[in-house]
């Protein structure tokens, strides 16, 4: 099923019932060929299986019927197709439990597709978040610094609403910005993946680069990302790439603030006076340090009487 973000499916979904209701009206307005017309109702519940599943799907099948069967009711008579109103009620049945069997087949194999999409995402996302990880600890600064951006890139995505695969591919974008700038060598895959090494097989590398583009096609959510993270002009870029861009600046600049009294603040200042993040990101990582230095304050236990009687 081709998957749509929320706003589009909504579109959709709304747009398929006005369309659903005025073939109903056009039903009640034609003199022949309602057979015609009754059959045009499987396109848009056809539709509604395809992109938005089973369950709508449904739902948008039983208001087709509830809707043709209340134009047929009004005047049976003229729907000549059939001479006896029990054979009309019958051929009206029959048509709407062919059209909610489709429903259902369509959206059930819909629904089937998706599903296996996500899970097949799920485990390249796995599977890149585990050798990212992998070839980053053996650089223990890096390492500390991928997480860190990881981490907060996912806590601004939330503050933001993104959408889970939005966050998945944000956070595996993340997690490879870093991998572009190691070499990898073939002992090091080997190593991985368990296998004993010959020592009579030549050496051969390859850089994260090559690793990172040769990802494009399996991830391609966070590619985009990693893209447009190098262009120039911040408000070009997209949310995800803004993102990324302005949280990585920040956990750099809070690196190179370490002997401050407060790296955090120190960084987001610096952060908004250079003009170097995107101002709503950066008004949300100053939302989260609050909300994390409001949490961590010790609590001030007040004086009791007994305690001021010992005094």
């Amino acid at each position: 099923m081709l998957k749509l973000d929320i706003k589009a499916e909504r579109q959709l979904e709304i747009m398929l019932v006005l369309v659903t209701l005025a073939m109903a009206s056009v039903l009640y307005s034609v003199e022949t060929s309602q057979v015609v017309m009754l059959n045009l109702f499987f396109l848009p519940v056809i539709l509604a299986g395809f992109f938005l599943g089973r369950y709508r799907a449904g739902v948008l099948a039983f208001l087709s019927v509830i809707s043709a069967t209340v134009v047929i009711a009004l005047d049976v008579s003229r729907f000549a197709f059939m001479v006896s109103p029990v054979m009309v009620i019958l051929s009206v049945m029959i048509w709407g439990a062919i059209l909610g069997i489709a429903a259902i087949m369509v959206g059930t194999l819909s629904d089937d597709r998706n599903a296996r999409v996500v899970e097949a995402h799920e485990a390249h996302v796995g599977v890149v978040e585990v050798l990212a990880r992998y070839l980053q600890s053996a650089d223990s600064q890096l390492h500390a610094q991928a997480m860190r951006i990881v981490d907060l890139s996912e806590q601004v995505a939330h503050v933001l609403r993104l959408s889970r695969r939005e966050i998945d591919d944000l956070r595996v974008a993340a997690m490879l910005m870093d991998v572009e700038n190691i070499e990898i060598t073939a002992r090091v895959i080997r190593k991985a993946v368990g296998q004993c090494e010959d020592e009579n097989l030549a050496p051969a590398t390859i850089h994260g680069t090559e690793l990172v583009h040769s990802l494009r096609n399996v991830l391609t959510g966070a590619s985009p990302l990693l893209a447009s993270s190098a262009a120039t002009e911040l408000s070009e870029l997209p949310l995800g790439a803004r993102i990324l861009r302005t949280i990585r600046s920040f956990v750099e600049l809070e690196a190179i603030a370490a002997g401050e009294e407060s790296p955090t603040e120190f960084a987001l200042d610096m952060l908004q006076r250079d003009e170097r993040g995107d101002a709503v990101i950066i008004d949300v990582l100053r939302e989260l340090h609050e909300k994390k230095a409001a949490t961590e304050m010790p609590a001030i236990r007040p004086v009791g009487p007994a305690l001021a009687g010992a005094k």
